[in-house]
């Protein structure tokens, strides 16, 4: 759910229950090190990873292929 740029992070603490600091420490140790910089990069300037600075409403959080446990 991460790395998929459109689900905030506040979905993955809703599911999982880790803050955005956990999953980025979590993506730092899953993650080779350019994969990871490449990451934080791509969702540093994101505003749909964090769903206050959302500008739309959406029904779900997830994309359609991801799998719900």
């Amino acid at each position: 759910m991460a790395w998929e740029d459109r689900t905030p992070f506040e979905a993955i603490e809703a599911h999982y229950g880790l803050d955005e600091a956990a999953v980025i420490e979590v993506m730092r140790r899953q993650l080779k090190p350019r994969s990871f910089r490449l990451w934080r990069k791509r969702v540093a300037g994101r505003k749909t990873k964090h769903r206050q600075l959302r500008g739309f409403e959406v029904g779900r959080f997830r994309c359609v292929t991801q799998r719900h446990r």
